[in-house]
């Protein structure tokens, strides 16, 4: 019997993973995963998208009508500890810490199971429906995987945005009760004195639970309250939870800079393909533009655009962070065109824009297919380390009590408050958001070197070699 030897195509099918086994295809099946993942969490999502965009009262309570698997009512982390019967009302009788540890730990496995969802359907793409076989794409993501302070910088980015979508799910009580109207809700606990499960409102059990720099008056780190309530970042001199405020107020510096980053790099990618392009009087009129904006002191300008604009509708959107964002962009925007100018003149002075244009292609197509994939890369690198100076500014600006206003949380306004107890037992006021703050800039920066170096085609020459090599005799 002759044994023939398969071919490639069979080969690579024999290899396959057990989803090409399925009775549906590869990438019906990673459509179904996805829209599975989406289902699953689609309320949460509606809730985040609610409360960053515009919209009116009537999107946000719809919006919170929506079912979310992972909440405070699927798994609640409040109850009453009643003794000789244990914990009453909390998931599954767990303490009110390890409910809420079991909560964040879910959402924050959701998270890594749908970036894992999304490299798989990167690799899917790269290796059945993209016509290369190699591109330089596939070496930039090879370099960064073996870039560590880059992939602690994707980490620390990661782990921020779950925080800020999610931040609702992650708080262990809501902002309404917390801080809004406290007075209106009411928990349940254990008098030890009546040795009954008594009923107080929110407002007053905050009264009795304020950190005020002293030992009497001080709920510090993963505490309990006098009302078996669990404190992951202890409390507020008014009572409030901390790591509510903290949770919510990453939402808000997430919306700040992204869209401040967003507007920045649309005005910066058009000036700077258009000024290559075209060269001449325009390229220099964009210089003399940009001179002019970037002789301004930013902080100066933000802070007197801040209070022209305080009393106008847009102040009035997202407490104040629509009005931010827009500020930061239009004062942001010539350092991110000076960084993606240069290599967009390089580009345009190949032979393949010539020939383009020799083909007769409008320069918008020009401008889109032939420069602009050179420069992203770039982009990427610049409005990374950008936005971490925007959340660290918008930070200052509340701090200085110019930018966000109550009662939205903002991590600025949260190191003013803690400021006067820094020195005191009630240090984690002050201390907690502003570690916070220094870690998401820095793994902001770092995201953006490990782009950069994976970017420079001269990185890590020698082991591209060897790579290529151990694939050529793999393949062999």
């Amino acid at each position: 019997m002759t044994e023939t030897n398969p071919t490639p195509h069979t080969a690579k099918q024999s290899g396959s993973s057990m989803v090409d086994r399925l009775p549906v295809t590869p990438t019906q099946g990673w459509v179904l995963v996805g829209v599975s993942l989406l289902l699953l969490e689609i309320g949460a999502i509606a809730q985040f998208l609610a409360g960053v965009l515009p919209v009116g009262t009537g999107a946000i309570q719809l919006a919170e009508q929506i079912p979310v698997l992972l909440s405070r009512e699927t798994i609640p982390n409040r109850g009453t500890h009643v003794p000789g019967s244990g914990w009453q009302g909390t998931f599954l009788g767990l303490s009110p810490a390890r409910a809420w540890g079991l909560r964040v730990g879910l959402t924050y496995l959701y998270g890594a199971v749908v970036l894992y969802w999304l490299w798989r359907g990167y690799l899917l793409y790269r290796s059945r429906y993209r016509t290369a076989d190699w591109t330089p794409f596939d070496d930039v993501v090879r370099r960064f995987r073996h870039h560590r302070w880059g992939q602690f910088g994707l980490v620390v980015v990661l782990a921020f945005l779950i925080l800020a979508m999610f931040a609702p799910v992650l708080a262990p009580t809501g902002l309404e009760q917390n801080a809004i109207d406290p007075y209106s809700h009411e928990l349940e606990y254990y008098d030890e004195t009546t040795e009954q499960v008594e009923t107080i409102t929110i407002g007053t059990a905050n009264q009795d639970s304020t950190s005020q720099g002293t030992e009497e008056r001080n709920i510090g780190l993963m505490s309990y309250d006098d009302y078996d309530r669990f404190h992951p970042f202890g409390t507020l001199p008014e009572g409030q939870d901390l790591f509510t405020q903290v949770a919510l107020g990453a939402r808000v510096s997430l919306f700040i800079g992204l869209v401040a980053i967003s507007i920045s790099a649309v005005i910066a990618i058009t000036l700077a393909l258009v000024s290559a392009y075209y060269g001449g009087v325009i390229d220099l009129a964009t210089v003399l533009v940009s001179d002019a904006t970037q002789s301004l002191p930013q902080l100066l300008v933000v802070i007197l655009l801040s209070v022209v604009f305080a009393q106008t509708w847009i102040a009035g959107l997202y407490s104040g962070a629509a009005l931010l964002a827009l500020i930061f962009a239009f004062t942001g925007w010539p350092s991110l065109w000076r960084a993606i100018r240069g290599p967009a003149l390089q580009v345009s002075e190949r032979t393949w824009v010539d020939a383009a244009d020799s083909y007769g292609l409008a320069p918008r197509t020009t401008m889109r297919r032939h420069i602009l994939p050179y420069i992203i890369g770039y982009l990427l690198v610049y409005a990374s380390m950008s936005l971490g100076g925007i959340i660290i500014a918008a930070a200052g600006l509340s701090f200085l009590g110019l930018g966000i206003s109550p009662p939205t949380p903002e991590w600025g306004r949260l190191v003013n408050v803690g400021q006067p107890l820094l020195t005191t037992v009630s240090w984690h006021i002050a201390v907690m958001p502003g570690v916070l703050i220094v870690i998401v800039v820095t793994g902001f920066n770092a995201l953006g070197d490990g782009v950069r170096d994976a970017i420079d085609s001269e990185t890590d020459l020698g082991d591209e070699k060897e790579a290529s090599a151990a694939a050529s005799g793999a393949g062999g």
